[in-house]
């Protein structure tokens, strides 16, 4: 298959638009890889995978707040719960010995207004401290954190640490990433952000200072020493506020809650991790050797494994309600049948509740209304199990398009249309196929949208195009050339090959003319039997225009019989046919398409045309008994006999040497591909002097055939040179026998 310039530059602008929108990667196209994304995650559910047995529930779901609105704990308490509530959880939960307890319960302000709680020996505390006791004499508590919402520092000193809570919806709407930390910055910087009215979630930080863009174009730029400390007077001047120190870190890392948990179980340490977005990693690392390494892209976010469903096995699950009751039963001392369920367990506390402001539901790969609390142990169990999503890096997209699309070309350009079309449809379907089973079993997220519709869907629609538009067209002009000229298999041949012999050119091709002896006598003597019957008979004009209109059909008939039987043979080896001259053929070989073998390709069809003829004089002589037996019944009623058959004979005239060929004419008139030079007409004069029944080849045909079949050029008889209309010198010229067997 030889590469054609237009094809290569149409796949080459193909294969650059795809990889180009690619690197833009606009909007369109990027939520079409999402849809197909979330079509995998749905398939990756219906494979079970090991995961973590470690994971707990505790739902605020519909029946705890009814159930706390009707006084489960004493007295009634509405949708908005005192922090007691949760102090009281978070007691029970500490007894039967989880692991973590976190909340996915956004706590932004101190309740100062809710009923103090009343402790066992009888003293009373306000229900905001309660809570923090709680989270104090557990110490495994994770508080709730947003960017927009930090819990008051009562909270925040007696945790263990925050969890960052954020939901990051795609642009669709579904939650398909979160970001695996947020920064919570130092009050200085908070309170000048707000003075300058300025952003910090765009500030850039290096190594050795923050820069903080302002909204009038400034920056607002604050130094680091080497251990990444920044001085605080340089934003309160000499006089440090008590309670605070002159040196502080900028910010700190609020991982997302997943990540705490499972750091939890792990025993990761996070203030020490290897962040490194440009390289699109962060490397977390802790006790007896372990690390993860999370794949985030360059803003820090990294994709949710949707492996665990509200409704999985492997996650413990409990109500508030269920929690509280254990929790009056533990310090009224009815110990007996109390639950042990959450003992080592990572637990997670959230809403699951619907119609009403505790309502944490929306889209997920999964479905349109999922519990967003699963997002937490989904990240803690992708992180324990060290099992994560990975999306392809931009140039292994790069490197699929260019090599489906460089496979979908060479397939479009070797196959037919049909073919290729069917082709290029299993090998999408089976790409396709390959990328859910890579995610499905490994979490390899491989692209979709453009390799299949950038490259390969594409790359094949527009080389088919450019072959149906322009190549099918050049064949169709191409047959209507030679469709006549040539075998059906010599036109495949021509049609498949790189270039095409269209356009003229000189080179060493062997002519064959053939013409059919005897035919003008017969003509003659059909139209002087019709006319004898005519004045015979006395016939009217009429009458006698129709009988010499039938002999003409029949003599014409005749005359067709033999050229066709002289032009199959022809074709049946490899010649072009070039026309009929009068009851002549003229034909040649080695254009359009290469023969190398063009000498011994005519003798052998000038051998074959003979006995072709001689055949057919045979059968058609057989047939005249019965046509004289029908020209009795023609004469009596009153119709002139048919001529019986006789034998014509052909005489042919060969030559080889170096002539122009190419197509002869006009698009308005119509081409006729032909030869033409004096090697032509030696050809024509030699069929001239060849008599009736006889084949006459020229020196030069003879030498080919040294050269090429010996054994055919042994059986040649050179003749006495022959002296011909034309040339000034006699030319060499050989008979070829054919009535004998010779070599085929």
């Amino acid at each position: 298959m030889r590469l054609k310039p237009v094809p290569v530059i149409l796949a080459l602008l193909v294969l650059a638009l795809a990889c180009g929108l690619r690197l833009w990667n606009p909007d369109f196209p990027e939520r079409l890889e999402r849809m197909t994304y979330d079509f995998r995650v749905r398939e990756a559910q219906k494979i079970s995978l090991p995961a973590a047995t470690n994971l707990a529930f505790v739902a605020m779901d519909d029946a705890s707040i009814k159930a706390i609105r009707h006084g489960l704990l004493g007295r009634p308490y509405g949708l908005y719960w005192p922090r007691q509530v949760y102090g009281r959880v978070v007691e029970e939960l500490s007894a039967e010995g989880a692991k973590t307890v976190a909340f996915d319960v956004l706590f932004g302000e101190l309740r100062p207004d809710h009923a103090a709680v009343q402790m066992a020996d009888g003293t009373l505390i306000e229900s905001d401290d309660f809570f923090a006791l709680q989270m104090h004499r557990a110490s495994n508590v994770v508080s709730a954190f947003t960017a927009e919402v930090t819990p008051p520092d009562l909270f925040t000193t007696n945790s263990l640490t925050l969890g960052d809570i954020s939901t990051d919806k795609d642009a669709d709407g579904v939650l398909r990433r979160i970001k695996s930390f947020n920064l919570n910055w130092h009050a200085a910087f908070r309170s000048a952000a707000k003075q300058m009215d300025a952003d910090l979630a765009h500030a850039r930080i290096e190594p050795d200072k923050i820069i903080v863009p302002l909204p009038e174009g400034k920056d607002f730029t604050v130094a680091l020493d080497k251990n990444g400390n920044f001085d605080l007077t340089d934003f309160v001047g000499d006089t440090i506020p008590p309670g605070f120190q002159r040196y502080n870190k900028p910010f700190e890392r609020v991982w997302d809650l997943g990540i705490v948990m499972a750091a939890q179980q792990l025993k990761l340490d996070l203030s020490q991790a290897q962040v490194d977005l440009s390289h699109g990693k962060i490397i977390l690392s802790g006790a007896n050797g372990v690390i993860r390494t999370i794949p985030v892209d360059a803003q820090g976010f990294f994709y949710i494994n949707w492996q665990l469903t509200a409704t999985n096995a492997t996650v413990t699950q409990a109500s508030i309600g269920d929690v509280l009751k254990e929790d009056k039963l533990r310090l009224s001392g009815e110990t007996n049948g109390l639950k042990d369920d959450f003992r080592g367990k990572l637990v997670v506390i959230g809403s699951s509740a619907q119609g009403n402001d505790l309502s944490d539901r929306g889209a997920t790969p999964l479905e349109n209304a999922s519990l967003l609390v699963s997002k937490h142990w989904n990240v803690a169990n992708s992180i324990i199990m060290d099992r994560f999503i990975h999306r392809t890096t931009l140039p292994m997209d790069v490197a699929i398009i260019l090599f489906l699309g460089l496979v979908t070309a060479i397939v479009t350009w070797a196959f037919r249309a049909v073919a290729a079309s069917v082709i290029v449809g299993l090998l999408m379907a089976g790409y396709f196929g390959v990328s859910v089973y890579f995610f499905t079993h490994f979490r390899w997220w491989l692209p979709v949208v453009y390799p299949m519709s950038g490259a390969m869907l594409a790359m094949h629609m527009v080389l088919l195009v450019h072959l149906v538009v322009f190549e099918e067209q050049s064949k169709r002009r191409v047959k209507s050339v030679f469709s006549k000229m040539i075998s059906p298999q010599i036109m495949n041949e021509l049609l498949a090959a790189d270039k095409l012999s269209m356009v003229g050119g000189h080179r060493e091709i062997t002519v064959f003319f053939a013409d059919v002896r005897g035919f003008t006598a017969l003509t003659d003597q059909t139209q002087q039997t019709v006319a004898d019957f005519v004045r015979k008979h006395e016939l009217d004009s009429t009458a006698a225009e129709k009988f010499f209109e039938e002999s003409a059909r029949d003599t014409l008939d005749t005359v067709n019989l033999y050229l066709t039987t002289v032009a199959e043979v022809v074709k049946k080896h490899g010649g072009t046919l070039d026309k009929y001259i009068g009851d002549c053929v003229m034909a040649f070989w080695n254009a359009p398409v290469a023969n190398p073998k063009h000498a011994v390709a005519a003798v052998q069809a000038a051998i074959d045309a003979q006995r072709a003829i001689h055949e057919l004089n045979v059968k058609r002589q057989e047939e005249n008994p019965a046509r004289e037996y029908d020209n009795k019944s023609r004469v009596a009623a009153g119709i002139p006999p048919r001529p019986l058959h006789s034998a014509l004979q052909l005489g042919t005239g060969i030559n080889t040497g170096f002539v122009t060929f190419g197509l002869m004419g006009s698009a308005e008139h119509g081409f006729n591909y032909t030869v033409f030079g004096r090697e032509v007409n030696l050809a024509s004069r030699l069929e001239g002097v060849s008599g009736s029944g006889r084949i006459i080849i020229s020196d030069l045909t003879y030498y080919q055939l040294l050269r090429q079949s010996p054994e055919m050029a042994s059986i040649c008889a050179e003749l006495f040179p022959e002296k011909v209309k034309g040339f000034r010198d006699a030319v060499r010229i050989y008979e070829v026998p054919w009535q004998q067997k010779t070599v085929e």
